[in-house]
């Protein structure tokens, strides 16, 4: 598994690791949808495309997580089953990102509301083999 949910204080806490950046975002992701809601169904609405730019690697991983949480609220889904197909940073120095997720309709699960991303210990790090990263979450 590439992610782990770990206790942190009041919140919860995903610590995650990939082979590649596109990788260690999405194992992320999947980290809180898993934070959210202990079992998932397999049916939902399909899936939909997530596209975020930041000025920073580590502020588009958060703006991701934060685009995440704010589509769950307005479509009313749970973002699961995350792929990150592309990140890119420009000539100017910002970073984008291009994915999708499946959504699964809240009436569907129970679900722990998971509030806010917070830049709090926020990690992401280059390792020898791959990547790592420590995000925790506002519950």
């Amino acid at each position: 598994m590439p992610f782990e949910l770990r206790d942190h204080t009041a919140d919860i806490a995903v610590e995650a690791t990939g082979e590649t950046l596109e990788d260690v975002f999405a194992a992320v992701a999947d980290g809180l949808a898993a934070a959210s809601c202990e079992t998932m169904p397999d049916d939902g609405d399909g899936r939909f495309s997530v596209s975020v730019t930041a000025e920073r690697r580590e502020a588009l991983l958060f703006d991701y997580l934060d685009e995440l949480v704010y589509l769950r609220d307005v479509r009313n889904e749970l973002p699961v089953e995350h792929r990150v197909e592309s990140i890119d940073e420009s000539d100017g120095g910002d970073w984008s990102l291009e994915a999708s997720a499946r959504g699964i309709p809240l009436t569907e699960i129970t679900a722990r509301e998971i509030k806010a991303v917070t830049y709090s210990e926020m990690r992401l790090e280059r390792v020898d083999d791959g990547w790592e990263a420590y995000v925790v979450f506002d519950v």
